[in-house]
């Protein structure tokens, strides 16, 4: 999945990097900068304070730098998620917030300053700094790094959850349950309702990568 791939137009599609250095799959996606003409990653999610050293070794092997990180999207606003978020923003990365995770930006404060494997590291995240995205917004602003594609909301695992949606086939969702637990949850259950959202997008997903366990190849 990593690595540059070359599109049918003849341009340089943007790579896709994960990053894992704990219990939570994160990915870099976009161009690496090129002087002024922008390109950059997004960075869909972080793992949990205090993981800093170990996010940047991960970035090492990966051959990139913080100052290669334009932008941060969490999937949602779980601490697993978002640990590293106000580091990264002291670092010039910038916050995403879609329309739904205005008021999720908090939600993690109070387990992190219980915790003791954080709670001398983390600060609360300053949003008055992030961009808060529309949802309508999503295609033009992946567009600026590179990307092809759309940040849709995905709320059954929590309201500020999205998953993004690549016109190359990958779907980074967060924890939204697996399609294959579907069979477990009635007609009307909301997580069926987010499947219906992912599979509706065209051209139809072809992966499925979840922020936990193996991603998952869609018939």
């Amino acid at each position: 999945m990593s690595g540059a791939r070359r599109a049918n137009d003849g341009r340089t599609e943007a790579v896709v990097i994960p990053l894992i250095y704990g219990n939570t799959n994160t990915f870099l996606l976009g161009e690496r900068p090129c002087g002024k003409t922008g390109g950059g990653f997004l960075l869909i999610d972080t793992d949990w304070a205090g993981t800093l050293l170990a996010f940047y070794r991960s970035l090492g092997k990966a051959g990139a730098e913080v100052r290669d990180i334009r932008f941060v999207l969490a999937t949602h606003f779980h601490p697993d998620h978002i640990g590293l978020i106000p580091d990264l923003m002291k670092q010039g990365v910038r916050l995403v917030l879609t329309e739904t995770q205005k008021d999720a930006v908090h939600a993690s404060d109070g387990i992190f300053a219980k915790d003791p494997r954080s709670r001398r590291v983390w600060e609360p995240i300053r949003e008055s700094e992030a961009l808060i995205l529309p949802f309508g917004e999503s295609r033009a602003f992946l567009g600026e790094l590179g990307l092809r594609g759309e940040i849709v909301p995905t709320p059954s695992h929590s309201p500020d959850s999205v998953s993004i949606l690549m016109d190359d086939g990958d779907c980074f969702a967060g924890d939204l349950e697996r399609r294959t637990y579907l069979s477990a949850y009635g007609e009307d259950a909301p997580v069926r309702r987010d499947w219906e959202t992912i599979l509706s997008h065209r051209p139809k997903p072809r992966r499925i990568h979840y922020a936990h366990g193996p991603a998952e190849t869609l018939p």
